[in-house]
């Protein structure tokens, strides 16, 4: 009697394999530079807007000052001295680390700051996505009418609202949830997240948008179908479906929160103050630039940590075919 043996599974095929046995079956051959060459433009003007004043920075950091006390680049690396990134580094980690309770506040505030804009624009987005209907053109028009309107005059608005005779207020007592008036502008960490929320939301709904958007609706059907409950569903379908947009939005928004220094200024104070607040602080003070520049520096470092694993994360999303 003849065993019959399985035939091995075949590997799956590679991305790129598999995008050009597409271009052959369809007919059309492109040169493996025709696709990148579509991102030459952008991939000039980043270095002429980013790579160029960066290197700038580089040179502050580790150059010197003049007798003004003014800044005084070194363009040249072999000159380049680096006592007061030294020096920086040390406020941080050495003997007397007074810049740490600031870099730890900082810490804090983003994350609860970002998890807020990604709980409050998941449940905006969401119902945009699946129950707009006729009007999701006007929902996107208010949700992107803020950018219409600078950032440090809507923390001015802020301001007005939290003041001890403001409206947020006057709503608490009316309400008896407060016997007196809160002075929210005396430093406090609640106010400098919701702060924080305030100005990026809305940098958090719209990836979350249009990702959300495109989810086949048919998805949700098949769940539902097969007995899954709503809750069920979306767990795990369209949450996991969302995955990218989420991580675009956190991404997004936290970056910048990193390096704010408005919203501390105009609704915190001391107490409340974050890591970019030493940046402006340094800039502000005399013979500083060194010591801001080095503050950057230490900045980025740590920022590529959160943008090492989204590249990676949407690496592999795209070979997956996600």
């Amino acid at each position: 009697m003849r065993s019959e043996v399985a035939a091995p599974e075949a590997a799956p095929e590679p991305t790129a394999e598999r995008r050009a046995r597409g271009n052959r079956e369809s007919g059309a051959w492109y040169p493996r530079w025709y696709w990148p060459s579509f991102a030459t433009p952008a991939i000039l003007w980043l270095a002429l807007l980013f790579v160029l004043p960066f290197y700038v920075v580089l040179a502050i950091a580790f150059g010197t000052v003049d007798i003004f006390q003014n800044p005084l680049p070194v363009y040249q690396p072999w000159y380049w001295s680096f006592a007061t990134f030294n020096q920086t580094l040390t406020r941080f980690v050495g003997t007397n680390p007074f810049y740490k309770p600031a870099l730890i506040r900082t810490l804090v505030y983003v994350p609860a700051a970002s998890l807020s804009c990604l709980v409050l624009g998941y449940v905006v987005a969401y119902f945009v996505a699946r129950h707009g209907g006729r009007l999701k053109g006007l929902y996107l028009v208010l949700l992107i009418s803020p950018f219409f309107i600078s950032y440090l005059m809507r923390i001015y608005a802020w301001q007005s609202l939290l003041l001890t005779d403001g409206v947020i207020n006057r709503f608490l007592i009316k309400l008896h949830l407060t016997s007196a008036p809160v002075n929210w502008l005396s430093g406090r960490p609640v106010t400098v997240v919701l702060g924080l929320v305030y100005g990026y939301i809305p940098y958090m709904i719209l990836p979350l948008y249009g990702q959300l958007d495109r989810i086949d609706q048919s998805l949700l059907e098949s769940g539902r179908d097969l007995g899954a409950s709503p809750a069920r569903t979306f767990l795990r379908v369209t949450l996991p479906l969302s995955r990218q947009a989420i991580l675009a939005g956190l991404v997004i928004v936290s970056l910048p929160m990193f390096g704010d220094y408005f919203t501390n200024n105009l609704i915190g104070g001391v107490k409340t103050s974050m890591y970019g607040n030493l940046i402006d602080n340094a800039v502000a003070s005399p013979g500083g630039g060194p010591q801001a520049g080095s503050l950057v520096l230490i900045l980025v470092v740590l920022l590529l940590i959160p943008l090492a694993y989204y590249l990676r994360s949407t690496k592999r999303a795209t070979e997956a075919g996600l």
